[in-house]
């Protein structure tokens, strides 16, 4: 999933500084799975906008608003009626959820109040670590499906490097290193030899590096 951060309270407040009234949309995907931006996120971030304009003694008209996914036009289509009462739209979605908002509706401002950090998942309760680059073009089955590209911090696919130390990466102690991971199990395996021959160079033009990506599926489209 899509791994996200709520920006700080005073980073926001400065977006809206010159706005009176907006409307705070939030998203129940990604981003409320990583308790960022789902109904309890928007509401409180509702509640310290007001707070914190109080204090500048101009006070602030915040409504709140829940979207099923701010990545999918059928959901956006729900702010048509309400979206232009307001000065200002603060989305609380990936980085996808505000740019879909601003193409729908043109003449609203957008802000967006989180961070995208990563694709990931959860390790353990309220700890979510990256896995995935989003490539374009995934190779981990040379790996044991482990990837090397989004988990080594040189993206080696002929690792190990020499920075390694007993399984953690030379950048830091508290991360491990995937190669390691990836020479253990080999070896619980009995596929060591798996590794000998030499991992070709990665095709990255299906990565972000070709410019913005665009996915097709045929069927659904002569379906719809």
């Amino acid at each position: 999933m899509i791994v996200a951060d709520r920006k700080s309270l005073n980073e926001i407040l400065d977006m809206v500084k010159n706005y009176n009234k907006i409307l705070v949309v939030g998203c129940k995907g990604c981003v409320t799975v990583c308790n960022v931006g789902g109904l309890k996120e928007v509401q409180v971030l509702a509640a310290s906008l007001k707070i914190g304009r109080k204090k500048e003694e101009r006070p602030l008209e915040v409504d709140e608003k829940i979207l099923e996914r701010q990545c999918d036009p059928e959901y956006i289509e729900q702010l048509k009626d309400v979206v232009d009462n307001y000065d200002a739209v603060v989305s609380m979605a990936c980085g996808v959820g505000p740019q879909f908002l601003s193409e729908a509706y043109p003449n609203q401002k957008f802000f967006p109040a989180v961070n995208t950090t990563f694709y990931g998942g959860a390790v353990s309760h309220g700890i979510w670590e990256e896995r995935c680059a989003g490539c374009g073009s995934c190779i981990i089955h040379y790996f044991d499906g482990l990837c090397p590209i989004a988990r080594c911090s040189k993206s080696l696919l002929n690792g190990t490097c020499g920075g390694s130390d007993r399984g953690k990466c030379e950048i830091s102690k508290d991360v491990d290193c995937i190669w390691d991971k990836i020479v253990k199990k080999k070896i619980a395996q009995g596929r060591l030899d798996d590794l000998l021959p030499i991992t070709p160079a990665k095709d990255w033009r299906t990565a972000r590096d070709g410019g913005p990506r665009k996915a097709r599926r045929e069927e659904l489209i002569q379906n719809g």
